[in-house]
C-alpha cells in the first residue's frame, strides 16, 4: 500500500505536495482521497488486470462517457496506473439501500441511461463483456494456478454452458457490468454510478440480474424491475432468460473471487466472499431449475 500512496503523491496533476488518505472498501483497486488547493479528489490506483480482463483504457473511456451522461463525477486526470476524479460527498449504498423501492427504480433509471445514452458518448475501441467467455477464461486461469477450487470446475462449467444456452439470442447495449451496491452513491439530491472497470457491450439482462442479485432484491420487485425496463408484461420466456443470466452473474462474482484469492494483494477476505457468492449462486440455480 505504501507504493500506491507514493504513486498518488507523485502524480503530475498536483501543483503542491499532497497527503493521500486511504478510502477503505475497494476490492479491486486502492482508493484515496486527496485535498489539493481547496478541492477534494478521488484517486483510483490500479494497473491493467489481465486475469480479470480489466483494461484501464476501457475504464477511462467509460468513465469519461459516464461523466458526459451525468452518471459519474468528472475524470480530471489520468496516467498509467492512476485515475483522478472530482470527489463527491455522498453516501455509499449498501444492499438494503438498493432494495428500498424509492431507490431501486432511481437506480434503474441510471442503468437505462447507461444502456441507451452512453453508447453515444464512448470514444475509441470498446470491449464486449460476455459473461460466459469470462467464466471459461476464469476456469482456464484457475486450472493453470492449481486453485483449491479446481475439482468444482467441471460441474460449474457444465452449468454455465446450460445457462448460456438458456439465455439465447440477446439485444446488445452498453453495460456497467459491476452493479455492486457499493458502486452506487446518494448525495442527498441525486444518485451516482461509479467504477467502470468492467464496462462494455452486453445484454441488458446481465446488468438487471447483476443489480438484483447483488442487492438480493425480492422476487416481486425483480418482476417490477423487468416490467419497468422492458415496458411490458414479463412472460415465461423472458423470465427464464433473465434468471439464467442472473445465475451467470452470481457465478461470475464467485469465480472472480476465486481468482482474486490467488492474485490480489489487497487486504480482503476473498475466501469468505467466494463462499458467500457460491451459496447465492447455488440458491439461484435451484430456483432457475424450477422455472
Amino acid at each position: 500500500m505504501e507504493a500506491a500512496e507514493e504513486l498518488v503523491r507523485r502524480l503530475k496533476c498536483w501543483l503542491e505536495p499532497v497527503v493521500p488518505v486511504r478510502i477503505k472498501g475497494g476490492i479491486t483497486n486502492a482508493n484515496f482521497l486527496v485535498e489539493h488547493q481547496g478541492k477534494k479528489y478521488f484517486v483510483r490506483i490500479g494497473d491493467d488486470i489481465p486475469v480479470h480482463q480489466v483494461m484501464r483504457f476501457n475504464e477511462l473511456a467509460a468513465g469519461r462517457a459516464a461523466a458526459e451522461c451525468g452518471l459519474s463525477p468528472q475524470v480530471v486526470y489520468f496516467e498509467r496506473g492512476a485515475l483522478v476524479f472530482d470527489f463527491i460527498e455522498a453516501k455509499t449504498f449498501a444492499a438494503a439501500d438498493v432494495r428500498r423501492p424509492e431507490n431501486l427504480f432511481r437506480v434503474l433509471e441510471l442503468v437505462k441511461t447507461c444502456h441507451r445514452v452512453m453508447p453515444l458518448h464512448v470514444r475509441g475501441p470498446a470491449v464486449i463483456f460476455w459473461v460466459f467467455h469470462v467464466l471459461r477464461d476464469y476456469a482456464h486461469s484457475l486450472r493453470d494456478a492449481q486453485s483449491r477450487h479446481v475439482s468444482a470446475l467441471p460441474r460449474l462449467m457444465q452449468i454455465a454452458e446450460r445457462l448460456e444456452d438458456a439465455v439465447g439470442k440477446v439485444e446488445i447495449v452498453y453495460s456497467h457490468n459491476d452493479l455492486l451496491p457499493t458502486n452506487l452513491m446518494d448525495d442527498g439530491k441525486r444518485l451516482w454510478l461509479i467504477d467502470w472497470d468492467y464496462a462494455g457491450f452486453n445484454s441488458p439482462l446481465f446488468d438487471l440480474g447483476n443489480l438484483c442479485s447483488n442487492a438480493e432484491v425480492p422476487p416481486e420487485d425483480e418482476l417490477k424491475v423487468l416490467e419497468s425496463y422492458f415496458d411490458r408484461a414479463v412472460d415465461a420466456d423472458l423470465l427464464r432468460r433473465y434468471h439464467a443470466m442472473k445465475c451467470a452473474s452470481l457465478l461470475r462474482e464467485a469465480m472472480w473471487s476465486m481468482i482474486s484469492e490467488i492474485h490480489s494483494t489487497l487486504d480482503f477476505d476473498y475466501r469468505a466472499y467466494t463462499s458467500e457468492y457460491l451459496s447465492r449462486f447455488e440458491r439461484a440455480f435451484r430456483n432457475f431449475q424450477e422455472l
